[in-house]
């Protein structure tokens, strides 16, 4: 059956079933409908792996590298087959709707999610989000882009109201939900927060511009747990409330349509939108056949999609390619080196089945003769680490893992599972749960190293821990957020000291007592004794001094960047500046490698050889970062985020609201703009990035002038004058510096990737479309193009522009201060320049 065919199926149902229809069905699921013949449709959580319902690390997904990074490629191409490759992972998992992406902008570094968001340019957020929206949609499974619209921090996420001006929400955070609008998103999630005194789950944004003006045609799905009133959000254009089933629909809105406060209307075409989604996705048929990913070609996938997002940002005396073979001794250094942080913290993590951790991967690409050593240096994270299944066995089995067990209240068993690990876990929506009182863990510890282990366990509530039948820890837990991530994906932990001889085995028994509304997150944890932190420093110095190569790796834990809280600093956590310092001080071949989500404050980047950016890399980071540092493949990356040299720059704004509002006061100058704003450059500009040629900007052809309401070409021709075959993105500015309006210093118009050989000359074609060129009229309530001179500024970073061209833009008839730009960008795309060009060469 066709979304078209289906999209009136629900007016043949009863008012209380068309009510309960769009009120969820279960955490990951709506209800089903028998009478339609429509099972329900499968959410899961994106946006770099498919996790499915569960939080359950032996339902393996592949991990993806971060959205971030996916965005540093500036590579559509790619993002689209990393979209399909989640779809095909989605149909594996018999899920219907991936709840990505994620199209909030990079407003500050200082945001807890950042490394979910693409970008701080609307434009490329929006390219690469349609780009990924296009592949998952590809294979059948709904993308949903999210959180529509201002959620671009963490504090107070769940209540606060982003005070934006309405210029300012057209031209920068609607525009990326307005261009996966036109690339055909089946799904849009509203947020969890306000926009100008305005709950998004109640929000007129949802009919104003989105279903009216932009003509979506998709389902609105609330974020999780956002829809808390009955007639506000029963009248507003939200459709379908989750989880479900959602206490303030169902019976309620029936109710309330019933009495006449919510329209019929408004009901109906809720379902109707719910129904066309139930199409699209294949809800009235059977399920469909999951489709096999085959393991080497995603892997291959993975593993190139982390190289062509790592940036390069330093490379002094070209350093990078190194020849392995020249290797004899290789120091490898930093706590997230041997323990990768593939993804970031929150709701959208997955477990994949395998990592390849940085020490991994370079150890497989040296060759064998080659001595490849490991020190941490430092510790950056307080948080326990979940037993491991070489650490544990089953009480009664003996084999790896653990037992877990619910009871009720008078300590009836409810269910009983077999767990690899300690990590935290859910139970399956199958098991009827409703009588829980209390989790029990118990495992017995191998205990390979004698010395002062840190037990504990993960959970709110009352907990209680034993070692070999002794109490060790009796505790109560209270929570410290309602965040729905802290609540059921990072709750707070207690540890404690326990004096333990090598070679025991101790029996554990972890309790909690499961409290209303504080989630049923449990895991039990355990560390090793380690060296004194001034040892570990020294020992990673002593083994850098003696090398041909020291690799630091450096970056972020759970505890600095994750969903759920902003961050207080960017500094990199516990010591690590020092680290790297002290190493470079040693071995003037060092490299560092940042593996953090978003920006960190970089003090260090003069005195390293070479620093190399690797983000939240996925499960095949340390494969890529190798292929990266060894030459096999190019760090093909871009900044899509302009990164600070310090904290407290007047360009970057904070993210904690007061009275409840967070004021975007930069209004349109965020990121890039709002550095060129204030007279001010960061550590590193937005588009930069090195990669291993060496390009030469030749000429500019740029139309001398452009029709009223049309869109131009501006071809750029450069040279490889480096000794690689290379690849770079082309950037395309604008500027208006004589304005009747408030405009950026510049602003992003469009860009292209080019490849050349060395020596070899190319010319790179990048449209900049009509929009790009209009501004959101208030008065008018429409875009127009204002006429007169624009500059086109050409170059490889928001910074650094050597080619630089004016264009006229033509008054159209009775236009006065601007002409209207209509809202189709294909007509953009394709309108014709007037005739006549003008080349511009060398530092024009």
């Amino acid at each position: 059956m066709t979304a078209i065919d289906s999209a009136d199926l629900g007016l043949r149902l009863d008012l209380d079933a068309r009510a309960r229809l769009v009120s969820g069905g279960g955490v990951f699921r709506t209800g089903a409908e028998p009478a339609l013949g429509m099972r329900a449709i499968v959410t899961s959580d994106g946006p770099i792996g498919v996790r499915g319902e569960r939080w359950d690390e032996a339902d393996t997904a592949l991990a993806l590298p971060s959205p971030t990074a996916m965005a540093a490629s500036w590579d559509e191409r790619l993002v689209a087959e990393l979209g399909a490759l989640l779809a095909t992972e989605a149909r594996r998992k018999g899920v219907d709707m991936l709840l990505a992406p994620t199209l909030n902008l990079h407003r500050s570094p200082f945001a807890g999610r950042h490394f979910e968001c693409f970008s701080e340019d609307p434009l490329l957020t929006g390219r690469i989000g349609a780009a990924y929206i296009t592949g998952v949609q590809s294979g059948g499974v709904a993308a949903t882009a999210k959180h529509y619209v201002g959620n671009e921090s963490e504090t107070e996420r769940l209540t606060m109201t982003a005070r934006i001006d309405e210029r300012t929400l057209r031209e920068v955070y609607l525009a990326p939900f307005e261009a996966a609008v036109q690339a055909g998103v089946w799904a849009v999630m509203s947020a969890y927060n306000g926009v100008n005194g305005e709950p998004m789950s109640e929000s007129r944004l949802l009919a104003e511009p989105l279903k009216g003006e932009w003509g979506f045609d998709g389902l609105v799905v609330s974020d999780w747990g956002a829809v808390r009133s009955t007639e506000a959000t029963g009248a507003a254009p939200v459709d379908l409330a989750m989880p479900g089933p959602n206490e303030h629909w169902g019976a309620r809105l029936a109710a309330a349509v019933r009495a006449g406060r919510i329209p019929a209307d408004a009901l109906d075409d809720k379902v109707r939108r719910l129904l066309r989604l139930a199409g699209r996705v294949g809800a009235f048929d059977p399920p469909p056949a999951p489709r096999p990913t085959d393991p080497d070609t995603a892997r291959g996938l993975l593993r190139r999609a982390a190289a062509a997002g790592a940036v390069l940002l330093g490379n002094r005396g070209g350093l990078l390619p190194l020849d392995a073979g020249a290797l004899r001794r290789v120091a490898v250094i930093g706590p997230n080196a041997a323990v990768a942080r593939i993804q970031g913290g929150g709701s959208a993590g997955v477990y994949p089945e395998a990592v390849v951790s940085p020490l991994d991967g370079i150890r497989a690409a040296v060759p064998p003769g080659t001595a490849v050593e490991y020190r941490p240096g430092v510790r950056t994270s307080d948080r326990p680490t979940p037993l491991e299944p070489g650490l544990c066995r089953h009480p009664e089995t003996g084999e790896p893992g653990l037992r877990v067990r619910f009871r009720a209240a008078d300590s009836t068993v409810l269910h009983t599972e077999h767990r690899p690990s300690g990590r935290s876990f859910e139970t399956p929506e199958a098991v009827d749960l409703t009588d829980l009182r209390e989790i029990e863990i118990h495992t017995v510890l191998r205990v390979p190293f004698g010395g002062r282990w840190r037990l504990g366990v993960v959970g709110l509530g009352a907990v209680r821990l034993s070692a070999d039948g002794r109490t060790v820890l009796d505790d109560h837990v209270a929570a410290e957020s309602d965040d729905p991530t802290y609540l059921h994906v990072t709750p707070s932990f207690r540890q404690v000291g326990v004096d333990l001889a090598a070679g025991r085995d101790v029996e554990l028994v972890a309790r909690r007592v499961v409290e209303p509304g504080q989630g049923r997150v449990f895991a039990l944890a355990a560390d090793p004794p380690q060296e004194a932190a001034g040892q570990e420093l020294a020992d990673a110095v002593g083994l850098a001094r003696g090398a041909d190569l020291a690799v630091v790796v450096v970056g972020t834990s759970e505890e600095h960047e994750s969903e759920g809280f902003d961050r207080s600093t960017l500094r990199l956590p516990g010591g690590q500046d020092a680290l790297v310092a002290a190493v470079a001080a040693v071995n003037p071949a060092t490299v560092v490698v940042v593996n953090s989500g978003g920006p960190v404050l970089l003090p260090w980047r003069e005195e390293a050889a070479a620093v190399l950016l690797g983000w939240f890399p996925g499960q095949e980071g340390g494969h890529a970062l190798a292929d990266v540092l060894f030459g096999r493949a190019e760090p093909g990356g871009r900044l899509p985020t302009s990164w600070p040299a310090e904290e407290d720059a007047p360009a970057v704004p904070h993210t904690r609201p007061a009275g409840g509002e967070l004021a975007y006061t930069e209004g349109l100058h965020l990121g890039y703009r709002g550095w060129l704003r204030t007279g001010t450059a960061p550590a590193y500009w937005f588009g930069h990035g090195l990669g291993y040629g060496n390009w030469e900007y030749l000429a500019a052809e740029v139309p001398r002038r452009v029709a009223a309401g049309a869109g131009l070409t501006v071809r750029v021709d450069l040279r490889n004058t480096g000794v690689r075959a290379s690849r770079e993105v082309v950037q395309v500015y604008l500027a208006r510096p004589a304005s009747s309006v408030e405009r950026p210093v510049r602003w992003l118009a469009g860009f292209a990737a080019v490849r050349a050989e060395p020596g070899e000359r190319v010319t790179a074609e990048v449209t900049v479309s009509a929009r790009a060129l209009a501004h959101w009229s208030v008065a008018e309530r429409r875009w127009l193009a204002e006429p007169g001179g624009f500059t086109v500024l050409v170059g490889p970073s928001a910074g650094h522009l050597p080619l630089s061209a004016p264009v006229d833009v033509a008054a159209g008839a009775g236009a006065g201060a601007g002409v209207p730009v209509e809202a189709r960008a294909e007509a953009e795309v394709r309108a014709p320049a007037e005739a006549g060009t003008v080349a511009v060469s060398g530092d024009g």
